[in-house]
């Protein structure tokens, strides 16, 4: 009988950011405390959403193991429509539900915040992210990690929108997701860790 491979954890950041996020660090260095580093991986997204998809696709597919997507804001909204094509679960955290529409009003030149490099963010992006919608999603796949003081996303768009699957809806802490530490070990769980 074939050995099943280990379960494994992608995790996709957000907008602006990297894999020197603090969530992204914390997680990785978790799993590799605890023997676990080579399950985790957390590539650098371009900030071309299809460019971005196309790196965790090729991550998917490198992969014999089951995965598991964690997603952060963006990166929320990128796990969605991964989860939905692949057949996979999803661990979403203050997701953009509406990325299109937030993303929209930040057309211009940015910089992200861990590399310092700068991008221009079209009209083109957006219309990336529009192609990238997921019409439905199916509620088991999923658990939501939100807070209500997120001051970028209404975290009541990403309750409507995942209404079936398991919730943690946290009072205050902000778009950073403070509660994150806490609620590691609940991640590693729904990811089969």
């Amino acid at each position: 009988m074939a050995e099943v491979a280990a379960p494994r954890i992608l995790y996709l950041h957000g907008f602006c950011s990297s894999p020197a996020s603090w969530k992204a660090r914390l997680l990785g260095e978790h799993l590799g405390t605890a023997g676990l580093g080579d399950r985790f991986a957390c590539p650098l997204l371009s900030p071309v959403p299809l460019a971005a998809i196309a790196t965790a696709e090729a991550l998917l597919a490198s992969r014999e193991a089951p995965t598991t997507l964690v997603g952060s804001s963006l990166g929320g909204y990128y796990a969605s429509w991964l989860a939905e094509k692949h057949d996979l679960r999803a661990v979403l955290i203050n997701p953009a539900v509406m990325a299109p529409v937030l993303l929209a009003g930040l057309v211009g030149t940015h910089t992200n915040f861990h590399t310092g490099e700068t991008f221009e963010f079209t009209r083109e992006h957006v219309e990336q992210l529009c192609a990238l919608d997921t019409p439905a999603v199916t509620p088991s796949r999923y658990l939501l990690l939100v807070e209500t003081g997120d001051e970028v996303l209404d975290y009541r768009q990403a309750v409507a929108r995942y209404a079936g699957s398991r919730q943690s809806i946290l009072q205050g802490g902000d778009h950073s997701f403070t509660h994150f530490p806490e609620l590691m070990p609940q991640i590693i769980e729904f990811c089969g860790l």
